[in-house]
C-alpha cells in the first residue's frame, strides 16, 4: 500500500494495480477506500506528469480532432480560413496559420490559440515545377 509520492516505476505499476479494482466498483464518496481512490490518482497523476509528460497538441492535428468531434468538413473550414485552397494548404501543412487564421479558428471552433500558435515544420512535398531548361532536356 502506497502512502508517499511515488520513486519507482515499480511502485507505479504497484499503483496502478491497486487502482485498477476501484474502476470496476466505484467506491462512494465520503468512504475510506473514495479516499483511497483520490490519494492514488494524485499520486499516480504525479509520477506520469513527472515521468510520462505529454506534450501540447500538433496545431494541425488539433485542427483535424475538431472537425472530427464537432462534425466540421473541409468546406467549413474554407469558408472559415477563406478558400478551399487554403483550407487545403494548412489540413496538408503546406501552409502554416497565420495570425487572423488562427483567432478566427479560436474564436469560432473554440481552440485554444496558444496551442495554434506553435510553431511547426511545414511538409516536404513540394509540387515540383518545370523549368524552361527541364522542358529542353525532356525534348532533347
Amino acid at each position: 500500500m502506497i502512502n508517499r509520492p511515488i520513486r519507482t516505476d515499480t511502485e507505479y505499476k504497484a499503483a496502478l494495480a491497486e487502482i485498477e479494482k476501484y474502476f470496476a466498483d466505484e467506491p462512494r464518496k465520503g468512504t475510506a477506500e473514495a479516499d483511497r481512490f483520490d490519494l492514488l490518482t494524485l499520486l499516480i497523476e504525479a509520477y506520469e506528469d513527472q515521468h510520462h509528460p505529454i506534450g501540447p497538441p500538433h496545431p494541425v492535428e488539433m485542427i483535424r480532432h475538431r472537425m472530427r468531434t464537432a462534425g466540421y468538413t473541409q468546406a467549413d473550414l474554407a469558408a472559415l480560413l477563406g478558400s478551399r485552397a487554403r483550407a487545403s494548404e494548412v489540413l496538408t501543412k503546406k501552409r502554416r496559420l497565420t495570425l487572423p487564421m488562427i483567432w478566427k479558428l479560436s474564436r469560432e471552433w473554440k481552440l485554444p490559440a496558444e496551442t495554434l500558435i506553435a510553431p511547426y515544420a511545414l511538409s516536404s512535398k513540394r509540387p515540383r515545377h518545370r523549368t524552361a531548361s527541364s522542358a529542353k532536356r525532356k525534348a532533347a
